[in-house]
């Protein structure tokens, strides 16, 4: 048994088999989720999860790289993307905001692997995470390899 972290068994498989530049969407409860996309449904109630709370655990066990957002959170919902920056301050992912449009299409592109739902109600927080790569450089380990 897990003995912490990420429990969900779906997510944990979607993020095991991400690749470096992969998509995946975070979205709010009312986002639509494009038909043939996976879909890991984790709102409960309206507002359970919070997708604060799920990027957090996403981020913890997932290297991202960046998070694309609508840029109409910056009017709309300027609360919210404070809480946002906030976390991201501790983090090095940069933020870059798109057209909501935009965001609605890079949800249907085959970049995008699944679509995660929270169950979070505020406008325009839907977000696109792009996997990185938790490595880099040259391996100066001292092995041989039989």
């Amino acid at each position: 048994m897990l003995m912490g972290g990420i429990l969900h068994p779906g997510l944990l498989k979607l993020m095991g088999e991400c690749g470096h530049t992969d998509w995946l969407m975070l979205s709010d409860a009312g986002m639509p989720i494009p038909v043939g996309k996976e879909r890991i449904d984790l709102a409960i109630l309206n507002d359970l999860p919070r997708q604060l709370t799920i990027l957090k655990a996403i981020a913890s066990q997932l290297k991202l790289e960046k998070i694309y957002i609508a840029e109409e959170i910056q009017k709309v919902s300027p609360v919210y993307l404070s809480k946002i920056r906030a976390f991201l301050a501790q983090q090095p992912i940069p933020l870059e905001f798109v057209p909501h449009e935009t965001l609605k299409a890079m949800s249907q592109a085959a970049q995008t692997r699944a679509c995660i739902r929270t169950g979070e109600r505020t406008s325009y927080s839907t977000m696109i995470l792009q996997v990185g790569v938790p490595y880099g450089g040259d391996d100066a380990t001292d092995f041989s390899v039989v």
